[in-house]
Order: structure tokens, then sequence, then C-alpha cells
């Protein structure tokens, strides 16, 4: 039986490299075979958004291939992570707390994405896409996608910045739906869809499945960001108020406690669903010899160390090359699960 290979991607802002880097990993195994090709779905929230945006828009220059290889994707992050994660002149005076504006202007990270992604909507990807956002005036999650007619007509680069747009840190993004008659209905204010899918995998399920894809056909990768490594005192928090949950200089301890707990819910609940009984889950899928061939759902990610600093924004070159060394260390302990991930794919295609 043919399969349907699907990625999933967290959110996680600068950590963002952890799958970039496996993603080019992977690409290695795969013979040259580009991963618009080999998946047949790329679903992303946040900063995985950005990820699944670029494997699966058509490059400005040349429509047959992709806006972003993986290797260019790591590159945003390494190279343009400081620059998009720059606080503006005088914010340490005039808001010191990040109480009274977001604590980043979105110009760097807009222009980036308009450069990497061009005019592009969704439905011209070159694979089934879906990047998750939340539509604050309608009070409803969005599922941008070309797998649904109706949510398709937005440019790439916005739905990009949409998805990305985490409270306190950017400003909600208004964004075009092209073609839209209907005043009222033009333009959509969106907020990163982290707040409720920071890892999209069971929003992978559900469109798959509204494909008509069966469950025996399918098979899912899913890309964490890498669990967030800052307990919360109860002799800290206790004390606090909005202000303490909310507080910026303190990456926004409910935001992070929100995202995560989806994320290792959502984790959680996939491997329930998708794979045999027993299945260990414990961040990654443990992928053994004997298991390999059995899994439906293979999930990356690791908890982070010490080392590595779990903000959303920390793109100092020593977090960097942190988070570098942790996506080194997720490939190399799931060595098995990519080598079966990618076994696969190259014989279906």
């Amino acid at each position: 039986m043919a399969k349907r290979f699907i990625l999933s991607i967290d959110g996680g802002g600068i950590r963002g490299i952890i799958p970039a880097a496996i993603l080019v990993n992977l690409a290695a195994r795969l013979d040259g075979l580009p991963l618009h090709k080999a998946f047949d779905m790329i679903v992303g929230t946040s900063t995985g958004g950005i990820i699944a945006a670029g494997l699966t828009c058509p490059h400005p220059d040349d429509k047959k291939k992709a806006a972003c290889t993986p290797a260019d994707l790591l590159k945003l992050y390494v190279d343009d992570g400081a620059e998009i994660f720059k606080k503006p002149t005088g914010a340490a005076v005039f808001n010191p707390f990040g109480i009274n504006d977001p604590r980043y202007k979105p110009d760097v990270l807009e222009n980036k994405l308009q450069e990497k992604l061009g005019k592009a909507t969704l439905d011209q990807g070159l694979s089934k896409v879906v990047i998750t956002a939340y539509d604050i005036e309608s009070r409803a999650a969005l599922f941008m996608s070309n797998a649904d007619a109706e949510n398709s007509k937005f440019r790439f680069w916005e739905a990009a910045r949409a998805t990305s747009a985490a409270p306190t840190y950017f400003p909600p993004a208004l964004i075009e739906r092209i073609g839209e008659t209907d005043r009222q209905q033009q333009h959509v204010a969106l907020i990163d869809g982290g707040v409720f899918a920071n890892d999209p995998i069971l929003a992978a399920y559900v469109e798959a499945r509204k494909q008509a894809w069966q469950d025996d056909e399918l098979v899912f990768l899913s890309l964490g960001t890498g669990q967030q490594n800052r307990s919360v005192p109860y002799q800290e928090a206790k004390e606090w108020g909005i202000v303490g949950w909310m507080q910026v200089s303190n990456h926004t301890p409910l935001i992070s406690i929100l995202m995560q707990g989806q994320a290792s819910t959502a984790s959680y609940q996939a491997n329930k669903l998708l794979n045999p009984p027993g299945t260990k889950l414990n961040f990654s899928t443990v992928v053994t010899r004997e298991n390999a061939a059995t899994l439906s759902y293979f999930r990356l990610d690791q908890q982070l160390t010490n080392a590595q600093n779990d903000a959303l924004d920390d793109a100092g070159k020593d977090n960097i090359k942190q988070l570098q060394a942790i996506a080194a260390s997720i490939i190399k302990d799931n060595a098995p699960a990519l080598d079966e991930v990618a076994k696969r794919i190259l014989a279906n295609k």
C-alpha cells in the first residue's frame, strides 16, 4: 500500500534551529529528493510554520523548486536571528519590563520573509501545507492551508509572519485574504498558532484525514524544538499576579507553560492514537531495530540542558551554538528513526 508522509514542526522561536538542523540531516539521507516531494503534507506552528512555508513555497525565481532548502532555513536562524530579535533602541529605559509594547518590531522578520518567499500564495504550494494561527477578532483557530480552498488565499510570507506573532514578543499580524470582495473579510488579525497548537501533530492528523487518507496509509514525523528546562519555583510563583506571570523580562512564564503544556499533551495523545500499544515516548519515540517498522508516528525532541536557554528570543552566539549542539544530540540519539523514515520515503517514491 502506498504511504502518505506528513511532517509536523513545533513552535519555539529561535529554537527553530533544532528542527531545521534535523531536516538538514534528513535531507542528506534522501538522495537529493526535495522535502516537498518527500512529504505529502507539511504542517507547522510559529517557527515551525516559517519552516513549513519555506519548504513548500515556490521559489520566486524558479516555481518548480522550493523557496528554501533546510540549509537555507538553518542559515536564516543562525545568521539573522540576532537581527530579528534585536531590541529597539531605548527599550530598556522606556519599556524595562516589557509591559507597554511588544518586545520586538516585526520589520526585520517581515523583510526576511518577503525576500525568501516572494508573493506566492498557499494555493501555489509545492505540496500540501498547513500553517496555524489564531484570529483574535473572530476568536477562533485558523488553519491556513492549500488543503482547504477556503483558507488557501494567503501569501506565504504573511502566513509565516502571522503564525509567529507570539504575544508580547511581536505585534499581531493583519494579513490579506487575497481575492476576498467582502471588505470586512479582506483582512484577518492573527497571532501565534502556539496559543492553541504549539505542537500541531493532531491538526496534522485531522487535515490528513480530511484528504480521505486512511490511518494505515499515514506516517508522521514530528519535530520538537527542545523541551523547556526552566522550572517555576513555587516560592516565586505564589507571589505572582498579572505582571509576574506575563513579565517579558522573565520570558513570560504563562505563555511558556501553556505552549509546552499543549505540546507535551499532543505528543502523548498522538503516540497513543497512532502507534502500537506499549510504544514508549520519552520526549522522542523510542525506536529500536525490533519496533522501527511498526511505528506510524515518530516524535523527535529532547529535554534542553542548562547549557541552552529555552527562551524564544535568545539569539546570542553562545545560545545558537548550544542549540545546534542539542540538535546534533537529537540526531545522534534518533538515528534509527531518521533511517527508518528516510527508507520508507525512498521506497514509496
